[in-house]
């Protein structure tokens, strides 16, 4: 067992805790001036601990030798609702004006660096173009994800009228800006095996889960656990950038983990829940008891059912090291991707270069046909053919051969013979709850937790997030749907440590992920599951486009008065997703009218009129 800590022993520490500005405000203060104590539970046992005076730095500009100030622009040079990058001269800031107000933020999304000029400014928030994470332009803070960090904001003035942006050099260089966070509270009578919060998973369910409960001042004990040997990692980059190294992808240094106090256990796998005593028991016995516990354990990748699956070389891309590895066993070799889902077609995007050849082998006869319909499937397919990847469709697997305990070749149900020196596994995954099904906690016949819109199980005290759970979806009139997307991973964990500190916030977001391949990347926002038809605007073949998925909804409404009323439905096809390539921003911009709680016809995108983006249809 490793990771930042491992069963760690109970030491004497001095209290110290670092709150949140925002949370200092709120202390309740006692008769004579102190800080009130802080009473947490844990484990049935009210303990109370009193807060240390610790000044928060409220000024970034403390060292002036970090401070640079500079005129960027006239007033009139912006209108309302627009943006600019501007020049600081070490850096560059994102200049804003909103309601007749400038804002100046980081300019590039902490994510992956997109430029935010080109995302989407709506009511106060700046949407990235590429992945669709929002920041508040006021203050800079996160507000919908993917990623981690805030931007930093800068202070701006109007002299003459020019506008003045001061700004520290050091944010202007890094762009990004990680929201103060609590401090852990170590006792020395507290009990080993047990913590306040427990964690099950380590992926961004769990960690924004951790991190979020420090942002909003909580200063208990907080145990993340995970299977992993690694500390929370850009799980979508095994399949984007094969050769990445942990190190590479980390989501956060170890350094972080450690200085707030968020314990990791590696090589851990929890093996039962007792959810009357409270105890999760871990598969080598040790048992570890919680007051509140989140569940995300995500998925098990499905394996293949044939002779020869047990053979060296074939591979589900679980870890970095699989990645790792395929990328080393590729170059220059004959690979097999069982599965055009997105993990086999990124796979095979990514060591088309590489490989001698590139093999696919799917079911149906095209490839994301159920997620992004024929049309944009068969483009999608031409676009891979056109970089050497050869589809065999509609077969399978019946046998891997061996030569020297090696694959050799994959044989197909068709009766084709590939040859293979190595096979990658994309069929799909369940969700990781077999460990749950004698704990009480609700599962579906498939498997996946089921919690409401604010996490929380059927089991008071426990949460669940990310890719194995169904929640209530807002955008699908609060149908329980699964949605297996990293950014849809990150709110989970948001929500669910909202709500187990009593915040009653309920999950309202709007699906958004991404694929990338050949340099290309599909953006998608919304929940098209079982949608009835695709409405294509631009060019497929150029591979420029747009993609409507509609649906018809049955919407209804009461009519009369309030004593006397009686209600009436109508349906009427709508827009229930959109897809794009080489469109941006589009799926930014309709993602916030999706989050805007607006209606997209059908008949408002198959004009090609685009005015319901500003807000002038539905």
């Amino acid at each position: 067992m490793g990771g930042c800590f491992s069963k760690p022993k109970p030491v004497e520490v001095k209290i110290e805790v670092v709150i949140p500005e925002k949370e200092r405000s709120k202390e309740e203060m006692s008769p004579n001036g102190k800080a009130s104590p802080l009473i947490y539970k844990v484990n049935g046992t009210a303990r109370h601990y009193h807060l240390e005076e610790h000044p928060i730095a409220s000024n970034p500009y403390h060292n002036p030798k970090d401070v640079v100030e500079a005129s960027v622009c006239h007033v009139k040079d912006l209108e309302n609702g627009q943006m600019r990058e501007v020049d600081l001269g070490c850096g560059k800031a994102l200049l804003i004006k909103e309601g007749g107000e400038f804002h100046a933020v980081g300019h590039k999304c902490p994510h992956y660096g997109a430029p935010l000029v080109k995302g989407v400014l709506s009511k106060g928030r700046v949407r990235c173009p590429w992945h669709g994470a929002c920041f508040n332009i006021s203050t800079g803070d996160i507000e919908d994800f993917p990623g981690l960090d805030s931007l930093p904001r800068f202070q701006v003035k109007i002299e003459k009228e020019k506008v003045y942006i001061r700004a520290s050099k050091q944010a202007l260089q890094t762009q990004r800006r990680t929201k103060m966070m609590a401090k852990c509270i170590s006792l020395s009578n507290y009990n080993l095996s047990s913590t306040n919060v427990l964690i099950i998973g380590a992926g961004a369910a769990g960690l924004v889960c951790a991190e979020t409960l420090r942002q909003e001042g909580f200063s208990d004990r907080i145990v993340m656990c995970t299977m992993d040997r690694h500390l929370p990692y850009d799980r979508p980059k095994l399949s984007k950038s094969m050769d990445s190294h942990p190190e590479q992808i980390a989501l956060r240094p170890k350094e972080f983990f450690c200085t707030y106090d968020i314990e990791v256990l590696t090589e851990m796998q929890v093996a039962a829940v007792d959810v009357k005593s409270k105890i999760a028991v871990f598969k080598d016995g040790f048992k570890m008891e919680y007051n509140k516990l989140l569940i995300a354990t995500g998925n098990t990748p499905k394996t293949l059912s044939c002779k020869g699956k047990e053979m060296e070389n074939v591979f589900n891309i679980r870890t970095p090291e699989d990645a790792n590895r395929v990328v080393k066993l590729a170059t220059s070799k004959n690979v097999v991707i069982v599965g055009a889902s997105f993990l086999g077609m990124e796979v095979a995007a990514y060591l088309a270069e590489r490989a001698h050849s590139v093999s696919l082998v799917e079911l149906e006869h095209v490839p994301f046909k159920k997620f992004f319909g024929e049309r944009v499937g068969r483009a999608v397919m031409k676009m891979f053919e056109n970089n050497r990847v050869k589809f065999y469709m509609q077969t399978e697997v019946s046998e891997l051969r061996e030569q020297e305990g090696k694959l050799k070749e994959v044989v197909l149900k068709s009766g084709k013979v590939l040859r293979a020196d190595v096979c990658v596994v994309g069929v799909g995954a369940v969700p990781a709850t077999g460990f749950l099904r004698q704990s009480g906690i609700n599962i579906d016949s498939k498997g996946f937790i089921v919690v409401n819109k604010m996490m929380q199980t059927n089991i008071p005290g426990v949460f669940a997030a990310g890719d194995a759970v169904t929640f209530p979806l807002a955008l699908r009139n609060n149908k329980k749907v699964n949605v297996p997307h990293w950014q849809m991973a990150h709110m989970h964990g948001r929500i669910a440590a909202l709500n187990m500190l009593a915040h009653g916030t309920e999950i309202s977001t709007v699906p958004y992920l991404w694929t990338a391949m050949f340099g290309k990347s599909i953006r998608y926002v919304g929940h098209g599951e079982g949608f009835d038809d695709v409405v294509i605007q631009g060019d497929l073949d150029e591979l420029k486009f747009v993609a409507f998925y509609t649906k018809r909804v049955s919407r209804s409404w009461r009519v009369g008065t309030r004593t006397a009323f009686h209600a009436e439905s109508r349906r009427s096809d709508e827009v229930v997703a959109v897809a794009s390539m080489n469109y941006d921003p589009i799926v930014s911009k309709v993602a916030e009218v999706l989050a805007a709680g607006r209606t997209i016809r059908k008949r408002d995108v198959e004009t090609g009129d685009m005015s319901w983006l500003t807000g002038k249809g539905t």
